[in-house]
């Protein structure tokens, strides 16, 4: 089973993260952009290498789960980490607002059946973890979930907790690598990304009143996610609470760990038998 490798931004798994101490900027001293630049794409060409091995391997599957509060830089960091990547090999899925049908199984449903297959990376932008983060800041959505039965709020919590934990367990023991990203924004970047957002006008649509209105549940949301990530790091299915103001460190942090983890794998190009050497040269005899 997959254990996860150690980064200064691995959330530990007893319980003693606290979401206050997490940096948002990187470390004193770190590269300059054109270092972080060449970094991020030393480990694109890598995981591309990694990728295909994967593929090739077919034993074991990959799922990069991305959260993180408006702003933060999922889109791209997902864009810049993928970008030299096979397409055939990757696949991206959004969680947004659940619909009628969604509604109508249990919260795990919509993300059980997007699980990518075996040799293939897949990323979650949003997940399961929505239902643990804005559903706890607004319960009143769990009004169109229509749960059979009325429970403290705080043992709906850790019952969906218990739930996320057995799934990625679950992936874990059939041969999945889960890593999860909490992309770490602090309140004032994502004001200064919101006027950007308004002050470019390609960048107009990305914008929204409800932008603005979710700013003030800022404190719930990081109890939320403090939560969340101690309930939920483990060994074989780590969280990562990466400073995110700075979008280039960021993208080389992120880059890394996922690069360290598929070299961890020790994947290989399948080995072909002696017997069929024999019938592949055979075959070449027959190429004219």
């Amino acid at each position: 089973m997959f254990k996860a490798v150690k980064s200064p931004y691995l959330v530990p798994f007893d319980g003693s993260f606290r979401i206050a101490s997490a940096p948002t900027s990187p470390p004193k001293g770190a590269p300059k952009k054109t270092q972080l630049q060449q970094r991020l794409q030393a480990s694109v060409r890598k995981l591309d290498v990694l990728q295909q091995k994967l593929y090739a391997d077919d034993r074991w599957g990959v799922l990069l789960v991305f959260q993180a509060m408006d702003a933060a830089g999922k889109d791209s960091t997902i864009r810049a980490v993928l970008r030299g990547i096979n397409p055939q090999g990757c696949q991206v899925f959004s969680f947004k607002q659940p619909s009628s049908r969604e509604l109508d199984h249990d919260f795990l449903w919509r993300v059980s059946s997007r699980v990518p297959e075996r040799g293939r990376i897949g990323v979650f932008n949003r997940s399961h973890y929505e239902e643990v983060l804005v559903v706890r800041v607004h319960p009143e959505y769990l009004k169109g979930q229509r749960l059979p039965r009325d429970i403290p709020a705080g043992e709906l919590w850790m019952e969906r907790y218990e739930s996320i934990l057995d799934f990625e367990h679950h992936l874990a023991r059939n041969g999945y690598v889960v890593l999860k990203f909490f992309l770490n924004v602090s309140k004032e970047e994502q004001a200064n990304r919101f006027r950007r957002r308004i002050d470019r006008p390609e960048k107009n649509w990305k914008f929204s009143e409800g932008d603005v209105e979710e700013r003030k549940h800022w404190g719930a949301y990081m109890e939320a996610y403090g939560a969340a990530l101690n309930a939920t790091s483990r060994p074989w299915a780590p969280w990562y609470a990466v400073p995110a103001d700075d979008k280039p460190y960021l993208r080389m942090a992120v880059a890394g760990i996922v690069q360290e983890s598929l070299e961890s794998l020790d994947l290989g190009y399948p080995q072909v038998e002696r017997e069929r050497k024999k019938e592949l040269e055979a075959l070449r005899k027959r190429i004219v």
